[in-house]
C-alpha cells in the first residue's frame, strides 16, 4: 500500500505552532487497516499526559471494536519530559496529521501551540485577503 497523509487544516487556523513532533501511535487489530483506508476522524482530537505517558483523545476510528479509545503516542523520554513542562505553561497539544513512514508504520504529527484569539483569526483572514488582492493586481 502506498504512503498516505491526512492533515487537519483547521489546526493551522486555530493555533500558533511552536513545535511539531512525529510520534508513533499504538493501534490494535483492525485500526491500522481502517486508518490506511482513511476511515477515521480526529477533528476534536487533543493530547494529554497520564502517568508520564502521552495519549491522544477523540481520534475516532470507524469499524473498530472501541472506536473512541484513547491511543498511546510513542516519543523519546526527553521529548516527553520537555512536552510535559511546556503544557504547564498553558500551551496545548493537538494532532495535526496522520501518515505512514517509509517502513509502513503509522505516525501522528502533534503540534505544540497556543490557541489563537478570535481577533487574531480575523487578522489572519484580512492579511490573506490583502495578499490575494495584490496577486490579482500584478
Amino acid at each position: 500500500m502506498k504512503n498516505f497523509e491526512v492533515k487537519l487544516q483547521k489546526v493551522k487556523f486555530e493555533y500558533d505552532f511552536i513545535e511539531t513532533y512525529d510520534a508513533g501511535i499504538v493501534l490494535k487489530g483492525i485500526e491500522v487497516k481502517e486508518i490506511k483506508k482513511r476511515h477515521f476522524s480526529f477533528i476534536d482530537g487533543y493530547c494529554y499526559f497520564k502517568d508520564g505517558e502521552l495519549f491522544v483523545k477523540n481520534v475516532i476510528i470507524n469499524n473498530a471494536e472501541e472506536p473512541n479509545r484513547d491511543k498511546k503516542l510513542l516519543l523519546k523520554k526527553h521529548e516527553l519530559t520537555k512536552l510535559e513542562k511546556e503544557l504547564t505553561k498553558g500551551l496545548t497539544m493537538v494532532p495535526f496529521s496522520f501518515f505512514t513512514n517509509d517502513r509502513g508504520s503509522i505516525k501522528c504529527t502533534i503540534v505544540l501551540g497556543r490557541r489563537n484569539k478570535s481577533y487574531e483569526k480575523k487578522q489572519k483572514l484580512k492579511e490573506k485577503d490583502l495578499e490575494r488582492e495584490k496577486k490579482l493586481e500584478d
